[in-house]
């Protein structure tokens, strides 16, 4: 990684490091080592230290004293919560994408279903996970509404520090992205929704079934 320019440093760390922790560069749980972070990206500790306190206040990291700096973990209660309002929220996007979504949404749609499908034989999580995102991110902006957006986006960045195992899963969650894009073609509200209810219901399941090994 070529070494920052000094300039505006704070935020240069900080773009640098939301996209390590976007990218899944760290663990959940795991420990950030600052002294590495300074030599990779060629700067003082103060600017690392600034930007882990920004993303501190994002929750996505916490620092405990005279310990370290550490990834967010997120409790199983906390993920079963959030799988469930991202479903409530994700149906409502659906409902209200199915009635104004356009020719180019879809083909965008059906583009990302083609890579996922390509994919897929890999059982390659990371790849798979990014179109996955990719994917339920032009849903959510093919419903139009940005106050939705921005809900669904927040939700996103809270989850970011869950892992989970989709491998048992991954074939299933392709298939209901096939059955969305149909039912937004097909200008179907209510499939459309209930789809994207159980599509959240299958993480939900999964994500207890792993906690519970």
């Amino acid at each position: 990684m070529a070494k920052i320019k000094r300039q505006g440093l704070r935020d240069l760390v900080y773009r640098e490091l939301h996209d390590m922790i976007e990218n899944s560069r760290f663990s959940p749980g795991g420990r950030i080592v600052v002294e590495d972070l300074t030599k990779e990206l060629g700067v003082s500790r103060t600017p690392v230290w600034q930007a882990i306190g920004l993303l501190e206040r994002e929750g996505y990291l916490t620092y405990k004293p005279n310990v370290g700096v550490f990834m967010q973990e997120i409790s199983l209660d906390d993920a079963l919560a959030l799988y469930s309002v991202r479903g409530v929220l994700e149906g409502m996007a659906a409902r209200l994408a199915s009635e104004g979504i356009s020719v180019l949404q879809i083909e965008k749609l059906r583009e990302n279903l083609t890579r996922q499908e390509s994919i897929l034989p890999e059982k390659n999580i990371t790849e798979y996970s990014k179109l996955d995102f990719d994917f339920h991110a032009l849903v959510y902006q093919a419903s139009n509404n940005n106050c939705l957006i921005e809900l669904l986006d927040n939700l996103k960045h809270k989850m970011k520090p869950l892992v989970c195992d989709i491998t048992p899963i991954m074939n299933d969650l392709y298939t209901h992205h096939q059955e969305i894009v149909q039912a937004l073609e097909n200008k179907d509200p209510e499939k459309a929704h209930d789809l994207f209810l159980r599509h959240n219901e299958l993480m939900i399941k999964q994500i207890f079934t792993q906690r519970m090994l």
